[in-house]
Order: structure tokens, then C-alpha cells, then sequence
């Protein structure tokens, strides 16, 4: 590849600019172009660099042994695909949001302290109902924010004893959920 030598049709891009184009005649050291707005500009030769085409293989792979080899795309042998089968169902675990949008029409006009009771009494409710309903884990979904809901929602859940809680699942729903679990009292 040249790197000295411009010539016409090459696309350049200018050095310490944010400007590109296409050579369309070259003068000694001064070099047209034709930028992507149809402006005609004049450079001098060092004040320009020629762009790689990023779509030559060829440029980058100078190696001949990569066309020398030849890939087999059929596999050798039939590889038996495992499916495992449960007879139990696996359920995930019930989830519940707590932002305010999901749990009210409208809630314009609330105060923070009122946001804040109405997500909490939410999340004693569904923790009531996994207790009554002897449901194992559930995940309460309060979002990122400050952090004000989250810290709430540890000391209510540190008031009972036969629950525990962790973060959740990062992967799933990032640091703005909690997973709850219940002991259950063997009858």
C-alpha cells in the first residue's frame, strides 16, 4: 500500500481535523479533496493520511497460508445432542416491582414519603403472602435510585426471622433487586 503518494479517488482523512474525503486533484504538495458535505478543500500532502479499507482481507492477512488451508465445514462424526429432561417443572421464582409507575395510575403530585409508603406496604404485602402461602423465594424489584427503598426494604425484612435475602441474580436484574427467602415450618 502507498502511504506517500496521493492519488485520484483515494479517501483521506485530515490529521488533527475531524474531515474526510475523496482525492480530486493532486498539485506537488497540495492536495483537493472532496468531503462528504461536497466541499472542495486543499491540504498539503503531510497534513493528510490515506484511510485503510477495512474490507481488504488481503491488506491485513499477508500470510498465503490461510488460503492454503482448507477448512472442512461437515463435522466428522454425528455428536448426540444430551437433553435433560425434568419431571419436575422448574418454576422461577414470583417477581414483584416496586416502582411507583407500576403500582399506581398517577402519581403526580406525591410527595417522596408518600412513593415511599405505598412501594413498602407493596413489598409487606407480598411477603405476607409468601409466608401465608408457604412460597419459597420471591425477587422485589426496587430499582437503582439512591438506594432509599432498598435500605427500607433490608430493615423490614430483617424484622422476621424466618426470612433471609440477598441480592439477586446480577445478570437478570442488575443491582436493583432483591431475593427473598423463606423458612418453612415443617408441619
Amino acid at each position: 500500500m502507498k502511504t506517500n503518494k496521493f492519488e485520484v479517488g483515494d479517501r483521506v482523512s485530515v490529521l488533527d481535523e475531524v474531515i474526510s474525503g475523496v482525492v480530486v486533484q493532486v498539485q506537488n504538495d497540495q492536495i483537493l479533496i472532496k468531503t462528504a458535505d461536497d466541499f472542495m478543500m486543499t491540504f498539503f500532502v503531510n497534513e493528510l493520511v490515506k484511510e485503510n479499507i477495512t474490507n481488504d482481507l488481503n491488506y491485513f492477512n499477508k500470510s498465503d497460508e490461510l488460503y492454503k488451508k482448507k477448512i472442512d465445514s461437515t463435522p466428522t462424526r454425528q455428536q448426540k445432542k444430551v437433553v435433560f429432561k425434568s419431571d419436575k417443572r422448574e418454576k422461577g421464582a414470583p417477581e414483584f416491582d416496586l416502582h411507583i409507575e407500576k403500582l399506581v395510575k398517577n402519581f403526580r403530585g406525591m410527595s417522596n414519603f408518600d412513593i415511599l409508603t405505598i412501594q413498602l406496604e407493596t413489598a409487606q404485602r407480598h411477603v405476607e403472602f409468601a409466608l401465608k402461602n408457604r412460597i419459597p423465594k420471591i425477587v422485589l424489584i426496587h430499582g437503582v435510585g439512591e438506594g432509599v427503598l432498598k435500605t427500607e426494604l433490608e430493615f423490614l425484612l430483617r424484622k422476621n426471622p424466618k426470612i433471609t435475602f440477598q441480592e439477586a441474580n446480577y445478570q437478570k436484574y442488575g443491582m436493583g433487586a432483591t431475593e427473598i427467602y423463606f423458612q418453612q415450618n415443617s408441619k
